[in-house]
């Protein structure tokens, strides 16, 4: 059975699927130009042959459609190109045939000499052939392309919706714990600024990646939320290189490594602690460092959700090209993660660090 029968062939491609015999057929009609009654017989040929390919090369487009075997497609085009054949043979002997080869022609010599026509016809069909099955194989292959496409989105999308609920349940308790605490200024205070990170993240239709400008304004509509809550407790430093700012990276990149950052360095402690967000650029890569000092708190070794869902956003959208390392040192905790430098355009708005 055909590899992919939902391809269509326009009778213009079967035209130029028969030119390559044609054109063969052109070339052994050279040596009859001496005999102007052999010429007849071989310029017939070629015109039947051009006429003879629209409805077989038709036949043959609508078997593909229906999805027979090779076997009954082989059935069925070898006898109607046979039958079109003996037409051929027919139609010469009535049309441009001698009286003296009128005269010697029989059954036999009809159904018989059908070389001129009958492989020419078979050839065009496994020209077509061939051209079929590759047209089914470049459009198996896109299919392919689309669905592993959509397979990546779906990933990629079941992974930011993972991220949401994990960061909202973390931002409600600690808006619950300020309450708790009769900070009310500080839970409305955070409250608004929350709204203005929902707003920001849930409202504008992006892609999968976006620039580095574009995430570190995000980063800051969430570090807004944080600052609220500790106050002068959180220090945040940024650093970036001025070429890396139309660089590309996966959308929300930063907001769990800074979660992870605050939640399990900084929050912890009653000293005021630093984050530092660098984004630099090694020749062909993006290195992306989250740092924050621990004050002698120890982290996990980077297997919580933050952290595991960067990895696995990582993978499907850079498989076997970046790296991402997690670790302490002496009273700092560093994430380090490399990519691939794709720059995009730069963004129309400015982003204050």
């Amino acid at each position: 059975m055909p590899l992919n029968c939902n391809v269509t062939l326009s009778p213009g491609m079967t035209l130029l699927a028969g030119l390559p015999v044609f054109g063969c057929m052109l070339v052994m009609s050279a040596p009859a130009l001496a005999d102007i009654h052999e010429l007849a017989f071989r310029l017939f040929y070629l015109v039947a042959y051009l006429v003879w390919i629209v409805p077989l090369g038709w036949t043959q487009r609508w078997l593909w459609a229906r999805k027979v075997s090779w076997w009954v497609m082989f059935a069925v085009l070898l006898p109607i190109s046979y039958a079109m054949s003996v037409g051929n043979a027919l139609l010469a002997l009535r049309f441009i045939a001698s009286e003296s080869i009128r005269a010697r022609a029989d059954w036999t010599m009809i159904l018989g000499g059908l070389d001129g026509c009958w492989l020419a016809l078979i050839a065009f069909c496994g020209i077509q052939a061939i051209i079929l099955h590759r047209a089914a194989l470049l459009a198996e292959g896109e299919r392919l392309r689309e669905s592993a496409q959509a397979a990546r989105d779906a990933e990629l999308r079941a992974l930011r919706y993972q991220l949401q609920p994990h960061f909202l349940f973390n931002t409600l308790n600690a808006i619950s714990a300020l309450v708790n605490d009769d900070r009310k200024r500080e839970a409305s205070r955070m409250i608004a600024c929350l709204g203005d990170f929902l707003r920001a993240t849930l409202e504008e239709s992006r892609g999968h990646e976006i620039s580095v400008a574009d995430e570190i304004a995000l980063a800051g509509a969430y570090l807004d939320i944080e600052r609220a809550r500790l106050g002068d407790r959180l220090h945040v430093d940024i650093h970036t290189d001025p070429e890396t700012l139309g660089a590309r990276v996966p959308y929300l990149l930063l907001q769990p490594l800074i979660e992870n950052a605050i939640r399990h360095g900084i929050a912890p402690s009653l000293l005021p602690g630093v984050v530092t967000i660098r984004f630099e650029r090694e020749r062909e890569q993006l290195i992306v460092r989250v740092e924050n000092d621990s004050n002698g708190v120890a982290q996990d070794g980077g297997q919580g959700v933050g952290l595991s869902n960067v990895r696995a956003r990582l993978q499907a959208l850079h498989a076997g090209a970046y790296s991402l390392d997690a670790g302490g040192e002496e009273s700092r905790w560093k994430v380090r993660i490399t990519l691939p430098y794709v720059a995009l355009a730069m963004p129309a708005r400015a982003v204050a660090a």
